[in-house]
């Protein structure tokens, strides 16, 4: 339904109760700019909820997600953002350890 080229991660926690505007003004001091079909992800300082911000190229699309248990794996505040691929973005929604998707999961030594 929403294309997505791109998918970034903020490290630093949004405050769930922010709307759209407020989530796009993060973006932009973030990011410095919201693309087209990019996606923006967010999460509370417990990491137990996301927000996810996507450009359409005509207006913006704003998701949440909580998870019932546990938590999302999230990176530490150092960096600001850091990019995703598509894998790790489903990996990271359905709450998985998104980091040892692609690359970093490979065994190069037994």
């Amino acid at each position: 339904m929403i294309r997505i080229e791109a998918a970034w991660l903020a490290t630093a926690p949004l405050d769930m109760r922010a709307g759209t505007d407020t989530a796009l003004a993060r973006v932009v001091a973030v990011f410095g700019a919201a693309q087209p079909h990019h996606a923006y992800l967010f999460a509370n300082k417990r990491a137990s909820r996301l927000k996810v911000l996507v450009h359409d190229g005509i207006g913006i699309w704003l998701a949440a997600r909580r998870l019932q248990q546990g938590k999302f794996v999230w990176p530490p505040a150092d960096p600001a953002h850091c990019e995703l691929s598509l894998a790790q973005l489903d990996a990271l929604v359905l709450g998985l350890p998104w980091q040892r998707v692609g690359p970093a999961g490979v065994i190069t030594v037994v």
